[in-house]
């Protein structure tokens, strides 16, 4: 074995392994251990020294390791009191990823050999250098020639969300670069966003990440990833050789196309799961800093068998640190929160001044980011949509959920689908912000497909071997008479209809929209809404040209290019909102289908099928003219009064002009410019 490298003391920061001028500066966090080991070892993966840290300074251990040089790879044990039923977990048998690596050595696949203790809660002594990646020593730096912050205007801003293998796995491309990040900026990958009129690219995880035990133990994957063992490694699965560069890569690329990139993170809790499970990295370092516990077990607000806990400034620091290493050094526009809940609780309850929260909207990088939170969790008051400080935007179930009735056909909900429609201002209020902090979606990643939402009346979750129980069970669905494939031209007419309808319903209302990637291609899981176990054809988007499909990309496109050509329907600028005062106020009306006012009859009839709004710009420049109707039935619309002109800017299947009246013959949605 070779002589044991020299060592002085280092510096306690930046945290995380960096080269220096003779060798390279670890530090790590740690407040209860009683000694921190560094280990290292060479190429074969043997290990070779186990250096005990040389310096301890508020909670951190730190030390300059003279001679090592940028590529060394190494891991940490800790030494401390192993005491379960106090939270402290601490095995020098266990080998540990550093929190800060930028680099590893492969992915981790679980054993029951990592985890700290025995299920019946005795030490477990067994070593696990050979089951864990080995962090790398590496300096990752900014390229000389990376494009600025893509800055979008708020009212043009559009979120498509892409899984990053699901996305390029089936397109033509060189088989190496299939389900890869250099896939998804292929010519190929590139030329259909720019062709769909997205501005803004949420990549789903890409931290590296863990499969679950149960999976591994069925034989399946962890396929949405949302299970990480690191906050700032890019996950090895979507690499050809170097998934750090290749990442990088990526995000540039879709930022030189024009493109916002913003990614999701998960930071609410990681694949070191419960207690008795593994054991790599924060659990072995300091695991009752790092995790949320009461009474010697877990609080489990995440229903992952953990939650990190945002209110140790330990776990503070480390997020706000892997933010601005994905904004600075990753390249970023911003961040999508899973579970974002759990990151706004102070020491149980949530707060909009939680440390965590508080900490981003002050720093002065990530507070002009892209910030979009999942506004729950599963703990105690865990739902928080429309709570959290304005600097967030929020994703809005309740806007999926009333869209997903009206159209399915439900009775009563005409004026919640408005409030919806106008921007949820019964949640995000007036005076305090704007609709553009309402993130309208009819399809994310869990649940049905846009193709499934109008294909199945039931969750078909069979492949995910938990005998069709997992997922949501109340999908607000339809299926036109067939569940799943039909051979009927007819039925197949109308779920392309009903598709339309919802995408224009979408990037028609007030607010921002989130459309899910695959949507456009009329992508099916096959009645799946729980698809994050399926690494396979179910998830992996198809491309083959087909008239659905291009009926769906047209609309999208035709309809994102008016929401830019007129900001009104995204953010209308009413009279009675103090938010705007200092802007001319532009007009809303309210329309039914004879051409008069609403009255409160008409909000008030159960089965109303008909809804039209007319929207005036202050400067009367435009005046618009939105109608929804969801019965498929003729109707005939008398055309708006007092205008010289009609023109339809978009129209769905069975909408027609016809001797001033709007023909309709079918559920449909409509927008006409009224000329004066």
């Amino acid at each position: 074995m070779p002589l044991a490298p020299l060592v002085r003391s280092g510096s306690p920061l930046p945290l995380g392994a960096n080269v220096t001028d003779e060798g390279v500066n670890f530090a790590v966090a740690s407040e209860d251990a009683t000694q921190i080991y560094l280990c290292l070892f060479n190429e074969n993966d043997e290990e070779e020294h186990v250096i005990p840290f040389v310096s301890h300074h508020r909670g951190i251990w730190h030390m300059e390791v003279l001679g090592l040089k940028e590529g060394q790879h190494y891991g940490f044990r800790a030494e401390g009191t192993f005491s379960p039923k106090d939270q402290l977990m601490f095995n020098r048998h266990k080998l540990l990823i550093d929190p800060y690596a930028k680099s590893l050595t492969g992915t981790l696949e679980w054993h029951p050999d990592l985890s700290a203790m025995y299920s019946d809660g005795h030490f477990n002594p067994i070593d696990t250098a050979h089951y864990v990646p080995k962090s790398i020593v590496k300096t990752i730096t900014r390229p000389d020639d990376a494009p600025a912050r893509v800055s979008v205007k708020g009212a043009e801003r559009s979120l498509y969300e892409l899984h990053i293998k699901g996305f390029s796995k089936n397109l033509e491309v060189s088989p190496e670069l299939k389900g890869t990040y250099l896939g998804v900026v292929s010519e190929q990958g590139i030329s259909h966003l720019k062709e769909l009129g997205v501005t803004t690219i949420q990549l789903m995880p890409c931290f590296a990440f863990a499969n679950e035990r149960h999976l591994q133990k069925l034989g399946l994957q962890n396929y949405w990833g949302y299970n990480p063992i690191n906050f700032f490694t890019p996950d090895h699965r979507y690499a050809v050789e170097d998934p750090v560069i290749e990442c990088q890569t990526m995000i540039m690329s879709l930022k030189r196309a024009g493109f916002e990139v913003i990614i999701d993170v998960v930071y609410n809790h990681t694949a070191e799961s419960e207690l008795d499970q593994a054991s790599f990295s924060f659990k072995g370092l300091d695991n009752a800093r790092y995790y949320r516990h009461e009474n010697g077990e877990y609080l489990n607000y995440t229903g992952c068998g953990n939650c990190v806990n945002t209110y140790h400034p330990a776990a503070v620091r480390l997020i706000c640190d892997s933010m601005r290493y994905w904004v600075d050094v990753m390249g970023v526009d911003g961040f999508r929160f899973d579970l974002g809940v759990d990151l706004g609780r102070e020491k149980h309850d949530f707060s909009s001044t939680s440390p965590l929260l508080q900490a981003i909207l002050q720093d002065p990088v990530l507070s002009e980011t892209c910030l979009v939170m999942e506004p729950w969790d599963i703990g105690p008051n865990g739902y928080q949509v429309g709570n959290f400080p304005r600097g967030f935007l929020e994703c809005n179930d309740k806007y999926r959920d009333i869209v997903r009735r009206f159209w399915r056909g439900d009775e009563g909900i005409v004026g919640e689908f408005a409030t919806r429609f106008m921007g949820s201002r019964d949640v995000f209020h007036k005076g305090y912000k704007c609709a553009l902090h309402s993130v309208n979606y009819i399809s994310y990643h869990d649940g049905y497909t846009l193709h499934d939402l109008v294909s199945y009346h039931r969750r078909h979750n069979h492949a995910n071997m938990e005998n069709n129980r997992d997922g949501h069970g109340d999908n607000i669905s339809q299926n036109f008479g067939v569940e799943g494939p039909t051979s009927d031209n007819r039925i197949k007419a109308q779920r392309l209809n009903q598709q339309l309808c919802f995408l224009a319903t979408l990037l028609l209302s007030q607010g921002t929209p989130h459309i899910l990637g695959g949507d456009e291609l009329s992508h099916t899981q096959h009645g799946n809404n729980n698809a994050y176990c399926q690494d396979n054809q179910t998830t992996w988007l198809g491309w083959q040209n087909s008239d659905e499909r291009e009926q769906l990309q047209s609309a999208i496109k035709t309809l994102l290019n008016l929401r830019k050509a007129y900001p009104v329907l995204a953010e209308v600028f009413l009279e009675d909102d103090p938010l705007y005062q200092y802007k001319e106020s532009d007009k809303v009306e309210w329309v039914n289908e004879a051409g008069r006012p609403m009255s409160n009859e008409d909000w008030s009839e159960s089965e109303r099928d008909f809804l039209s709004v007319l929207f005036t710009t202050s400067d009367l420049s435009s005046r618009l003219w939105l109608i929804f109707y969801r019965e498929d039935q003729v109707l005939d619309v008398p055309l708006i009064k007092n205008a010289r002109q009609h023109q339809l800017l978009f129209y769905t299947p069975g909408v027609a002009m016809r001797d001033n009246h709007l023909h309709i013959t079918e559920r449909s949605v409509a927008l006409v410019k009224l000329l004066p």
